[in-house]
């Protein structure tokens, strides 16, 4: 972060020892009480800043050195970066209980910013925040030549309105001036200071403000006016702006009387503004209206002054802040007094046909659909378009753009609820928004973790599973398309479609291609929940799949799962859980190939499927068919063994007529086999040239689950007893001692004797492998993944004379 010399001058200021410390402020004091505001002064409270703001620890200075910063900070005659340093020190050192800080006395506009900032450090009481507020109140209040700094003191009153209780008088005070330093600035320009030597230039007449493209200012003064010098009016002009919103924000909050006389007179004065905006009519308005008033004139001359060419393209990017916060003041004012709204669309309704078409006003596009969301309904204005524009244009052209990419998350955070409500577009839209998250994951992550619940509904659910599956390849997709801009595959490369591609870019140029990366780049929902191909497209991005970006977005997935399936169990009824579990029995062997994304994924699979099977048993049933073929596929032990067993395991635990009542014998005779058959083809590829070796868990669920479904089919247990009759001489062979460990044999050995002995009593074994669902309760169980409860143990116990030791799953 920082260079090896800057690096270094932190070590030493860290490493400063107290005694040297306290020598060097007694200099400090020393300087400071002579007032001698020298070099050597000002490099002096440069170290002693430096040394109390780089450690960790509060560094203690001495109460003399304090004084006589808190003295030299009240005396206007010093320098003005002796005065800052002397404040930035105190407020390192805070709070500090040996100084007694106080404005009563201060006129000085700076010097009050300074004490006040160090008073908000300190963590005052309400009561000397008040006297705070009053003496900022008393100040600007007070008349004052020009050039004694007001404009100071308006970041203070900001940070004090939600410390400070203000009574109505106050509140109109500051309304008052407001209004004063809104409307009513100049429009020429200041003069420089002037040195008064023999060659300083012979004062001119003062010019005019200017407009961004040059031309003279022909109204009031904004923010928007240019001007080389400014006066202290076009000051507080300029500083009333950055701060009226959230006066707005505050006063309308706390300000409001609820008496009937009061209501009428802010009805009247809402139709005198509705009828007449001259300077006349608003004057009879109380202060808060008559703010809104003329706030709403600013931003409407903003707005208009935001249509000329700048010549400059700071200007150009100032255009473009100012039309965010009118259009958000705008807004503000409309949800005060509604009857605003009518003299506010045609302006805002204007101003998104001028820039609904250029993609460098987008962020603007923002607070336009905030007010549409705020106010369409009242002036009965279709907002469809505005909608549409915003959410299938915006994130597709400006993905890269992360400032944009934040705030729009933040919008549909914040208007979830109506979005979700009265906004078609926005469910449609996710594959759109997921393009921020893909291309901003690092910044976005916490904010669409907030946002993706409001995404999921029962109609696109199968859709965002897929597309969050799909997510790293959705990332890779976009490198790749930034890539091809710039790449140089000729046309002849792209037309011969016989060619094996040899990268993502040129994958992305191919016609054959070109599908598939449509579809992932789509704009909306509704054209399918997934591609056929997915295998195709996995490797023709084989390139991407190291790429940091890509990664990073691999990482997030698994949490982004577990956030969906636990809004989608909410809702999920048996034929959506249906839908799901076959999603999750083939996505488990299509994923981007990030081996340890795919690991992840398959863990959140595993852990999924036991809730949806606990909260629908009869998928088991309906979904047979995919189940046993699942099951009857060797690869799939080796390629996600853990998914495996837990398949495994629901088969075992929920296939049982306690469940379904269309559980038949037959179909248990069908998972049997194909149980019996898989754990048969382990075994006789131990004793082949190419070992599969799996864990011992593998064998011992299957020996489980096989175990289970006999006891409900009780013609199937002599077969299961054969079975595991021979384990005892399947592990002691040479090559399975070689495989595994001794511990590992005994626990097979051990679930094989458990099984055998509790199948002797068929009856018992059918109560315990297959209990009912009323006390099927994870508090009968060690382990809550187990599917034996603790009587089998006893009934183990109780047939052998040495108990075998346990092996939980």
């Amino acid at each position: 972060m920082f260079g090896a010399s800057a690096e270094n001058l932190l070590k030493q200021a860290r490493e400063v020892q107290d005694e040297d410390l306290q020598k060097f402020c007694a200099r400090i004091s020393t300087l400071l009480q002579n007032k001698e505001y020298n070099n050597e002064a000002i490099d002096s409270l440069q170290k002693l800043f430096l040394i109390v703001s780089t450690t960790k620890y509060s560094r203690t200075l001495s109460k003399d050195v304090l004084q006589k910063l808190h003295s030299t900070l009240c005396f206007v005659k010093a320098p003005q970066p002796v005065l800052v340093l002397c404040s930035a020190i105190l407020r390192e050192v805070l709070p500090c209980y040996a100084l007694t800080f106080s404005c009563e006395e201060i006129n000085d506009m700076k010097t009050m910013n300074l004490v006040s900032s160090i008073m908000l450090a300190q963590g005052s009481k309400n009561a000397e925040f008040e006297a705070l507020c009053n003496r900022i109140l008393k100040l600007l209040d007070s008349r004052q030549t020009e050039g004694h700094g007001t404009r100071y003191l308006m970041p203070i009153l900001s940070k004090v309105l939600n410390l400070a209780v203000l009574n109505e008088e106050q509140i109109n005070t500051i309304s008052k001036k407001l209004v004063d330093w809104l409307r009513y600035a100049g429009t020429v320009q200041g003069v420089p200071h002037s040195s008064g030597g023999f060659f300083s230039p012979r004062s001119r007449q003062p010019a005019s403000i200017l407009e961004v493209d040059g031309a003279v200012a022909g109204d009031f003064f904004t923010v928007l006016c240019i001007g080389q010098y400014y006066t202290e009016d076009q000051w507080l002009n300029m500083h009333s702006f950055s701060m009226i919103r959230r006066w707005l924000q505050w006063s309308g909050a706390s300000g409001i009387n609820n008496s009937d006389a009061d209501e009428r007179s802010e009805l009247e004065s809402s139709m005198m503004s509705v009828v007449s905006a001259s300077s006349t009519s608003s004057r009879l308005m109380p202060p808060k209206e008559r703010l809104r008033e003329k706030t709403f004139e600013y931003c409407n001359r903003l707005i208009e002054q935001s249509d000329r060419k700048a010549l400059k393209k700071s200007d150009s990017e100032l255009q473009k802040a100012c039309l965010i916060e009118a259009v958000t003041l705008m807004d503000l004012i409309c949800r005060h007094d509604p009857l605003f709204v009518y003299r506010a669309f045609p302006v805002v309704k204007a101003l998104y046909s001028r820039i609904s078409t250029d993609s460098g006003f987008a962020r603007v596009l923002l607070p336009v659909a905030q007010f549409y969301l705020n106010h369409s309904e009242l002036a009965a204005v279709d907002s469809e378009a505005v909608y549409r524009q915003l959410f299938t244009k915006v994130p597709s052209e400006l993905y890269q753009d992360s400032m944009l990419a934040f705030e729009f998350i933040q919008f549909c955070r914040e208007n979830a609820k109506t979005l979700r409500e009265s906004v078609a577009v926005f469910h449609k839209s996710f594959p759109n928004l997921l393009k921020f998250l893909a291309w901003n994951i690092s910044a976005l992550f916490p904010e669409f973790i907030e946002l993706l619940p409001d995404l999921v509904r029962p109609d696109t659910s199968i859709e965002i599973l897929h597309s969050l599956l799909d997510l790293p390849c959705l990332t890779a997709i976009l490198e790749a398309q930034l890539r091809s801009l710039c790449s140089q595959v000729t046309e002849k490369v792209i037309a011969d479609q016989n060619r094996k591609v040899l990268s993502s870019v040129e994958a992305f140029q191919h016609p054959y291609y070109r599908s598939m990366f449509f579809y992932i780049l789509r704009v909306e929902t509704g054209t399918g929940d997934t591609i056929d191909r997915l295998s195709q497209l996995h490797e023709v991005l084989f390139d991407m799949a190291k790429r940091p970006r890509v990664l990073q977005c691999a990482q997030t997935v698994p949490i982004l799962l577990q956030v969906y399936f636990k809004v989608v169990t909410q809702f999920a009824d048996g034929p959506l859980i249906n839908q799901l579990l076959l999603v999750i029995l083939e996505r488990s062997s299509l994923l981007y190939n990030i081996p340890e994304f795919k690991a992840e994924v398959q863990r959140v699979f595993s852990s999924q499927l036991m809730v949806l099977c606990k909260l629908y048993p009869a998928v088991i049933v309906e979904q047979s068919k995919e189940l046993l073929e699942f099951c009857g596929t060797v690869s799939n032990i080796s390629n996600k063994e853990d998914f495996f067993i837990h398949v495994v395991w629901a088969i075992g635990e929920y296939l049982s007529l306690s469940y379904d009542r269309r559980c038949t014998v037959e179909q248990i005779t069908k998972f049997f086999e194909t149980l019996e058959a898989l754990l048969f083809e382990i075994i006789q590829l131990r004793a082949s040239a190419s070992v599969l070796k799996c864990s011992p868990r593998v064998i011992t669920v299957l020996m489980t689950t096989l175990a289970k479904l006999a006891s409900r089919s009780q013609d199937l247990i002599p077969r299961v007893s054969l079975f595991l009759s021979k384990m005892r001489s399947f592990v002691r062979s040479a090559l399975i001692s070689s495989l595994y460990s001794e511990d590992d044999i005994q626990e097979i050995l051990a679930r094989a004797n458990e099984l055998n002995n509790l199948l002797k009593a068929p009856n018992v074994a059918q109560l315990i492998l297959g209990p009912s669902a009323d006390i099927a309760s994870p508090k009968w169980y060690k382990d809550t993944n187990a599917s034996l409860p603790l009587t089998m143990r006893t009934i183990s116990k109780m047939l052998q004379r040495e108990p075998a030791p346990g092996f939980p799953v």
